[in-house]
């Protein structure tokens, strides 16, 4: 199930990333506040999904831009992502506009997801990411809405 994330469910949006974090290395600096990561300024909205009633999954959307999409990595493979990363585009394309986001190069498992989705490449820049440290990131865009006939 995919709905609004509430602000009790942030401690569990913690541990799930946590989780994905020891599993997959996102994200790729464990921030020194979690819950606040989770939470950026000029958040939209954030979902989360749940799986038996617990929290396995979170994403956020900041404008247009859709971020912070984790899914606990015994949930994986569940659709659960796809359905989370929906819910976020479907809420940008609602307020009028066309979700991006941003991943590391060598995401390859979240690159699969979104082209399976129809998300389309549209640049690929090296970013400063702290310390000196640069890393290599592709810009994705959703697929345009299809017209309702």
């Amino acid at each position: 199930m995919i709905r609004r994330r509430r602000d009790t469910d942030l401690d569990a949006c913690v541990a799930v990333l946590a989780e994905v974090h020891a599993h997959s290395g996102y994200p790729h600096h464990w921030p020194d506040d979690p819950a606040g990561w989770l939470t950026p300024d000029g958040l939209t909205a954030a979902w989360v999904a749940e799986a038996d009633g617990t929290v396995v999954g979170h994403v956020a959307l900041c404008g247009p831009e859709v971020g912070r999409l984790c899914v606990a990595p015994a949930a994986r493979g569940s659709g659960l992502g796809g359905r989370l990363l929906r819910a976020a585009a479907a809420q940008a394309a609602a307020r009028g506009l066309r979700p991006v986001l941003d991943v590391k190069a060598t995401d390859t498992a979240a690159i699969g997801l979104y082209e399976r989705l129809g998300w389309l490449r549209r640049a690929t820049e090296r970013q400063e990411w702290g310390g000196g440290e640069t890393v290599t990131v592709h810009r994705y865009e959703a697929p345009a809405a299809r017209p309702a006939h």
